[in-house]
């Protein structure tokens, strides 16, 4: 199916004029060998960016075919300067040895046949005549070379007018035969898998997904997407494709059209280990940028479309057009296919609403919501730096990324492992901050598939009663009684007792509440309008806790502490929203100070 699809995607770019030709993929080229009319002489020009410069480096669609082994095959017009000119590799002391040099002379002698075999079905093209005349006279082997080519430098033969050889379509054409030759099996004709047509089938998949396109933490490399290369990896011991079977034509133009996402900014995103590329059946709205870039008119375009048919079954009616996601991985030369999707667009619309409907947080100050990019979410699940204030990059679980790229399309769980380790880094770091109150909402709903239920709000829940909740929301009264009370000081109840109290709430609440009274007796005194306001907001949320079956709980699961941070995050919110609210209307009234004087803003979390 899913080779099926990229052969359906390879048709649109095709049309569009995007796809590349046939085994072609973009190659830097560092030097251009340019050839005379007459074929007699060429000289070599250095195209690589001065040192120092800003400009890119020139790239070009080239003919390419995955190549590996002792003695791997040249490739046409455009390769190496060890295939080209001969240049010889270098040992580790710099020396070139007579191997090295007899290697070079033997590739650069199967270019000059490959040149050949092209100049022979070109007949009557002046291009490929002068090429004729130049290899057939010795020309290759008299080009003076500049200082500072590698043997791994790409070489590109160019003609007397600036012409790019390899962009000829007779060049384009030949290689293609070439690679359709060097791939093809033992002659064997079969019925297709992808299109269903009977043909000649493949021995092996023809091309590679290009070195860098899959991210890694080790060693870059070619790799393949299908590959079975040891009979106990294949059904009944068979290799390569024999299982798979797949034409010429669908394997090659499945692959060109992979790569070709994989080089587009706009249809991947790439992770620390993984990358994810998609496409549409039909053109679409880019649903999948506003993960990580979300706007205030993407969100909101979903989210509409959210409340309007919150049933994901029925906005894959409104919308049945198809949606591909494909996330690949590297596994030394082997790519690892992670996950596919083929979802309806409206289904994912729904699902991607969903995300953000479940994560979204409100900011008190601003009073306004935050929807936060999935990257930033993953980054919060990493070690907070107090120094530099900071998430520490790469910090965050492995694994991590991709688990919520999942639950955000499919609109399903967060891991298990997420609430419990992000309980600990919250403890350990003692921040509490918009991207971890989001992926504490994500990980305590119930049922996130389930349109009809509702998962924790985004904001202050006052009728809310899980017994952690009311915990966080004491906890975060008792630490606005000192600091109305104290003002901003070097360490708050908040640094001292807050990880204690979101596991062992009953003790650190209870003497907690005892201490307050000094700080509201100040209040009373000096605030008094602060003082009324805060001790009776004290007394109903304890009021609250009595109400409980057993009181204040001695100790908190799991789930409760998750409770706990969002109840006190929450509660610090809207104080902040109360208190940018009075700030405004005493600015606005423009009357001066009142019975309390303006209070100065709290730290952040």
């Amino acid at each position: 199916m899913l080779l099926k699809r990229l052969t359906e995607a390879a048709e649109r770019f095709e049309d569009d004029g995007a796809l590349p030709a046939a085994y072609y993929r973009p190659k830097k080229i560092q030097w251009a060998l340019r050839i005379d009319i007459d074929g007699v002489g060429a000289r070599l020009y250095d195209r690589r960016p001065a040192k120092g410069s800003k400009d890119k480096p020139l790239s070009s669609n080239a003919p390419y075919a995955y190549r590996s082994g002792k003695t791997p095959p040249a490739n046409l017009l455009v390769d190496t300067a060890q295939y080209v000119l001969a240049v010889p590799k270098a040992g580790p002391d710099g020396a070139v040895s007579e191997t090295s040099a007899a290697e070079a002379v033997r590739r650069q002698g199967e270019y000059a046949e490959l040149l050949l075999a092209w100049t022979r079905t070109a007949e009557g093209d002046p291009y490929a005549q002068a090429v004729h005349a130049f290899v057939t006279g010795g020309g290759l082997t008299r080009v003076d070379l500049l200082d500072g080519i590698a043997p791994a430098d790409t070489v590109a033969l160019m003609g007397h007018d600036g012409t790019w050889l390899h962009q000829l379509p007779t060049a384009q054409a030949a290689w293609a035969a070439t690679v359709r030759a060097r791939k093809a099996g033992d002659g064997a004709r079969g019925l297709c898998l992808v299109c269903g047509e009977q043909g000649e089938l493949l021995a092996t998949i023809p091309e590679s997904i290009k070195s860098g396109a899959i991210p890694t933490s080790g060693l870059g490399r070619d790799s393949q997407l299908i590959s079975i290369n040891a009979a106990a990896q294949g059904r009944g011991g068979a290799l390569q494709l024999v299982n798979t079977p797949v034409c010429e034509r669908c394997g090659s133009r499945a692959m060109a059209a992979l790569n070709l996402l994989l080089a587009t900014d706009t249809h991947r995103r790439r992770g620390t280990d993984t990358v994810t590329v998609w496409w549409t059946r039909e053109p679409a709205d880019d649903l999948f940028e506003s993960l990580d870039t979300p706007t205030e008119e993407s969100v909101a375009k979903l989210l509409d479309a959210l409340h309007e048919c919150p049933d994901p079954v029925a906005a894959e009616r409104l919308d049945p057009s198809a949606y591909y996601a494909l996330t690949l991985g590297l596994n030394n030369a082997r790519a690892v296919i992670h996950e596919w999707l083929d979802i309806p667009v409206g289904r994912l619309r729904n699902h991607l609403g969903a995300w953000f409907a479940h994560h979204q947080v409100h900011d008190g100050w601003e009073n306004t919501y935050r929807r936060l990019p999935l990257w930033h979410l993953v980054l919060a699940a990493g070690r907070w730096d107090g120094k530099t204030g900071r998430y520490v990059a790469r910090s965050a679980p492995k694994g991590l990324e991709q688990e919520l790229l999942h639950a955000a399309l499919t609109r399903g769980p967060l891991p298990a492992r997420l609430m419990p380790h992000l309980l600990q880094r919250i403890r350990a770091d003692r921040r509490v901050d918009h991207p971890r109150t989001a992926l504490l909402r994500l990980a305590l709903h119930p049922n996130r598939k389930d349109h009809q239920v509702t998962g924790p709000a985004p904001q202050l829940d006052e009728p809310n009663t899980e017994p952690g909740y009311l915990c966080g929301r004491t906890f975060a009264i008792l630490e606005a009684i000192q600091y109305a009370a104290l003002g901003d000081i070097n360490t708050t109840i908040g640094d001292k007792y807050f990880g204690t109290a979101m596991t062992a709430p009953a003790a650190v609440l209870t003497t907690l509440r005892t201490g307050a009274n000094a700080h509201l007796k100040r209040l009373r005194r000096d605030k008094r309008a602060t003082y009324y306001a805060l001790d009776a907001r004290l007394a109903e949320a304890f009021a609250a806790l009595a109400q409980l079956d057993d009181g204040i709980p001695l100790l908190l699961p799991t789930r409760q502490q998750a409770w706990f941070v969002l109840g006190y995050e929450q509660q610090r919110a809207a104080d902040n929203a109360a208190r940018a609210a009075h700030k405004k209307a005493r600015e606005a009234a423009a009357t001066g100070s009142g019975p309390d004087e303006p209070e100065p803003e709290p730290p952040t979390a």
